[in-house]
């Protein structure tokens, strides 16, 4: 997620300093959106112009302290867990300047409840993408509590800047999108538990007869079964 967020930044001119843990996991990201960038380039839906310009956006820093040091928006990206993400920010704000905006891409964890782990709950927000990142248009934007009206109007005329369709979600569990997925991925698990069917045959329903892209239990797995046992 992380280095998709990166990807549809950088494409849209906006300059990106990606903080990774290590260099290993900053320079892999970097040529995660190389490759996907260049399948952009193959389907011609930009030019080598392009492509180049996006990956000179992007700068490689593997500190906390280096990376946000001068930045407008923090967009966090680590896994599924209060604690940690609890911990992303608070390590963010020691550097940030009193400006910067705070966005979570969590796809379940209440925003408020993030934003009051911070000094500044009125400029944090939740920016939930959907994988994969630069193909998918819809961006779930969440205030928490104290999200102000300015905050959310930037970061909505931000996600039409890199050509995001932003909808609004209130600041409830799952907030839309995985509060309708999870009892549906749920309810396939079950079928397969039950001897209703067999996994590859309730995917082939949801897909032939519900024209979804991809099936319940592979988009499970698409997932990874420890980030979906977080969610739910």
């Amino acid at each position: 997620m992380g280095n998709g967020i990166a990807h549809v930044f950088a494409l849209n001119g906006f300059g990106v300093n990606l903080v990774e843990t290590s260099q290993q996991r900053a320079e892999k990201a970097l040529e995660t959106i190389d490759q996907n960038l260049q399948r952009m380039v193959e389907k011609e839906k930009i030019d080598n112009s392009d492509k180049n310009q996006a990956l000179n956006n992007i700068h490689l820093f593997t500190s906390i302290n280096e990376g946000v040091a001068e930045v407008e928006l923090v967009v966090e990206a680590v896994p599924e867990n209060f604690d940690l993400k609890s911990q992303v920010f608070k390590n963010v704000e020691e550097v940030a300047s009193n400006k910067v905006i705070f966005a979570t891409n969590t796809s379940s964890i209440s925003i408020t409840r993030l934003a009051a782990e911070t000094n500044r709950p009125e400029q944090f927000i939740g920016m939930h993408f959907f994988n994969p990142v630069p193909l998918m248009p819809l961006l779930e934007l969440v205030k928490g509590l104290e999200t102000s009206e300015e905050t959310y109007s930037l970061i909505e005329q931000t996600a039409e800047q890199i050509n995001k369709t932003p909808v609004a979600a209130e600041d409830s569990p799952g907030f839309v999108s995985n509060r309708v997925l999870m009892p549906m991925i749920n309810e396939a698990i079950f079928c397969v538990h039950e001897g209703i069917a067999e996994p590859q045959d309730v995917d082939a329903v949801m897909k032939l007869g519900m024209n979804h892209p991809m099936g319940p239990l592979r988009l499970a797995d698409f997932i990874g079964i420890k980030t979906f046992a977080w969610i739910s």
